[in-house]
């Protein structure tokens, strides 16, 4: 069967010296893997571009639900996120979030409000100048809402413990030692109620945001165990410092 959709670029896969498996998530289908051939000829300069993590692409497919890997008949592009692969910082940040959401987003089944918002996300962080440093941590701050662990309770001004095993924050520290002290907690604390296209209004250092985005992966990790390890994390917090 025919079918159309909208795809996020999520992460690539080299099949063979001319073909990929492209990993995408869709409006449509939700998470899915298609083969993409041609990948290794002369001519593949600009599919390469497009099947960057965070590339937005209308897809017509061969589809078939039992079928573990698509087949593209053709694609487009949507939207290309051309700031984001001249931007050395930005392009860190694409390849990490797209290894996150790789891992994470498991259900092959549609999530519209999910995709709007990681496409809504792209658009913003690609054409935003400057003022988006904590983009990174608002997303997967915000990306825990749609995956089912947001943190939950009222926050006041006594709530300064984020306690990670039972999403809360808390007046002490809790008996177990999944727990961010008082300074990571106030900051995490506004990413949970902000947007990425409002997080730099949050003031943070380089050391501090990269002990807030190891405490949100460990957050992660409690939550979804068998999260795989993200190559790129090392990276990224090189650029952050």
């Amino acid at each position: 069967m025919i079918e159309s959709t909208k795809a996020i670029v999520l992460h690539q896969i080299r099949y063979s010296d001319s073909a990929a498996i492209i990993r995408f998530f869709t409006s449509k289908f939700g998470r899915m893997s298609c083969m993409v051939r041609g990948m290794g000829n002369r001519k593949a300069g600009r599919n390469k571009v497009l099947f960057q993590p965070m590339s937005i692409l209308d897809l017509s497919l061969n589809y078939r639900e039992s079928r573990e890997i698509q087949t593209i008949r053709d694609f487009s592009p949507s939207y290309s996120p051309s700031d984001i692969w001249s931007d050395i910082r930005k392009c860190t940040v694409a390849i990490f979030l797209g290894e996150v959401l790789t891992s994470v987003l498991r259900e092959e089944s549609p999530n519209e409000p999910l995709f709007r918002f990681i496409e809504d996300s792209v658009v913003y962080f690609d054409k935003s100048r400057e003022g988006n440093a904590n983009f990174h941590l608002a997303f997967m701050a915000q990306l825990t809402g749609f995956l089912g662990f947001e943190p939950s309770g009222d926050r006041h001004s006594r709530s300064i413990f984020f306690d990670m095993l039972n999403g809360t924050f808390t007046d002490r520290p809790p008996g177990h030692r999944h727990f961010a002290n008082p300074e990571i907690s106030a900051a995490l604390s506004a990413l949970f109620s902000t947007s990425p296209e409002e997080a730099d209004k949050i003031a943070l250092k380089g050391s501090l945001r990269n002990e807030i985005l190891d405490t949100l992966m460990n957050y992660f990790s409690l939550h979804l165990p068998g999260i795989k390890k993200i190559n790129s994390l090392e990276v990224l917090r090189q650029v952050y410092i």
